[in-house]
């Protein structure tokens, strides 16, 4: 019984190990140990202690290695310190879930490069290996190898990892090209009110797809005699309704025309992939989009995802509440226009490089430096706008930056139903900010952080907001329960912490 016990775990240690793209003398490394003792653990040949399983787990950064026992990570952030030198914006969270979604399109190879390796990626993964698909990572961790089985076993999925990401709604669109009927775990994610399902049905039944949602499931029939005879138009803007729309008429043996669509960056990113596929995409960067199906996609494809504008905005306004001055490297400019030029007519000191293209070869970058700078609250309201407008996902950051600037600053978040409430947590570190209602918050400026200990909010960007802010107070704060922030963005403490940041990375034992 023992040694059946340490098999079990010496295979959980191996497979998450592997799911990081580690080898074994990678984790010997981190552990402090040899490469023989590592492959002795894995074969079930070594006993192996509480302690070292939840150093295990540290290293590989897995709750599934920790067993439970290692609990959920915090950070510990000695603050009021300056950062300074460059720092590189990973590929784009939203992009690379999108993509993965979409490689179940293809009957053939997809290779898709520099991929955030994120909870949210990692959840998806977890869901596409449940199903028959095999993943790998190649290249020493960096890309990812996505090969599809012919069939495809939803019966086996992972429902626990499904309901973990709302990502999964964009199985739809693929999976009702292959299969008549199916069953999909309800969505899950952020912590951030109700957000209905339903632009995506309406989309989704032009191609026949009906959904009825009973004990915790969406149960799909697909009726094979439907399809678009005109134009869908989308009755909201958002960019998984367009991006399962997109999957939709991917293999529709046709042209579909998407009207009211998104044209934000993962919607942009998704229709370069589909092109990569062969599939045309007519009217990128715009609210029409025409799609040319293609009823079958065969091919071995390489891609590259864009970076990510919201992580480059959170970079900023880490440089701007911490009073530093930092280049932020590889910063997708087109969809950061509009928050740049609220930011100057904030006073921001900044200067940016000439545009170069992203590994797509779509997208256009610049390196951006950011410099200390006394900011004033602008004269109009923050509120977001579909794209070219601000980002929904860049209006919490907002919340910091307007705290560092003189004055009241009026911020609108009118898209979900409570992400403004979370925005007030930062009073716990010295903040001024009134709860107007669900949606509005006034901001006070200038503000004098001071460290606390606190929850994680539930919600991604808010999450982030407070870590910045306790970057910028004197004193060591704690923040507890930061599985939301491992969702979006890829080993942040110790990016930040190579740019003069002071974050340590804990769990309670």
């Amino acid at each position: 019984m023992a040694d059946d016990y340490l098999v079990r775990i010496g295979k959980l240690i191996r497979d998450a190990r592997q799911h990081r793209g580690w080898t074994q003398s990678q984790l010997a490394e981190a552990l402090g140990t040899s490469q023989s003792a590592v492959n002795r653990i894995e074969r079930g040949n070594q006993n192996i202690s509480l302690e070292m399983i939840a150093r295990i787990g540290e290293a590989l950064d897995s709750e599934i290695v920790s067993l439970g026992y290692a609990g959920p990570m915090h950070l510990r952030v000695v603050g009021g310190r300056r950062l300074s030198g460059a720092i590189d914006v990973k590929t784009s969270k939203n992009a690379c879930v999108a993509l993965l979604c979409a490689s179940l399109l293809n009957e053939g190879r997809t290779v898709l490069r520099r991929v955030a390796r994120i909870e949210e990626v990692y959840r998806l993964l977890e869901v596409l290996g449940s199903i028959g698909v095999r993943t790998r990572w190649i290249n020493d961790g960096v890309d990812l190898e996505i090969v599809p089985s012919a069939e495809l076993d939803l019966a086996a999925i992972d429902a626990d990892a499904a309901r973990r990401t709302r990502s999964i709604i964009m199985f739809l669109g693929p999976l009702l090209h292959r299969m008549d009927h199916f069953k999909l775990p309800y969505a899950g994610g952020c912590d951030l009110g109700t957000r209905t399902i339903e632009p995506h049905m309406i989309a989704l039944r032009r191609f026949g797809l009906d959904i009825a949602a009973t004990e915790g499931q969406y149960h799909a029939q697909v009726d094979r005699a439907v399809s678009p005879d005109r134009p869908i138009v989308l009755t909201e803007r958002g960019d998984t309704v367009t991006e399962n729309a997109l999957l939709a008429a991917a293999r529709h043996d046709g042209i579909t025309v998407i009207r009211n669509a998104s044209s934000n960056y993962m919607v942009q990113d998704l229709c370069f992939f589909l092109e990569a596929l062969g599939v045309k995409v007519d009217g990128i960067g715009t609210t029409t989009l025409t799609v040319h199906g293609v009823p079958t996609i065969d091919v071995d494809v390489d891609y590259s995802p864009s970076e990510d504008p919201v992580e480059a905005m959170s970079l900023v306004a880490a440089a701007v509440v911490t009073e530093s001055e930092l280049t932020v490297r590889r910063v997708p400019i087109e969809f950061l226009e509009i928050e740049l030029a609220v930011l100057e007519e904030m006073g921001l000191d900044h200067d940016r490089t000439p545009e170069y293209f992203a590994d797509n070869g779509r997208t256009r970058l610049v390196d951006l430096t950011v410099r200390p700078s006394k900011l004033e609250a602008p004269i109009d309201k923050i509120h977001p706008m579909p794209f070219p407008g601000l980002n929904i996902d860049n209006v919490p950051f907002f919340a910091a930056i307007a705290a560092v600037a003189q004055g009241q600053t009026l911020i609108h978040d009118w898209v979900y139903d409570n992400r403004a409430i979370y925005l007030t947590d930062l009073n716990r570190l010295g903040g001024r900010l009134q709860l107007l209602d669900p949606h509005r918050v006034l901001v006070e400026g200038p503000t004098r952080w001071r460290a606390a200990e606190m929850m994680c909010p539930p919600a991604l960007r808010p999450a982030v907001v407070v870590l910045l802010a306790m970057m910028a107070a004197e004193g060591t704060s704690v923040l507890r329960n930061v599985y939301v922030i491992n969702r979006g963005y890829e080993d942040l403490a110790e990016r930040l912490n190579l740019i003069g940041a002071q974050i340590e990375t804990f769990r309670d034992i």
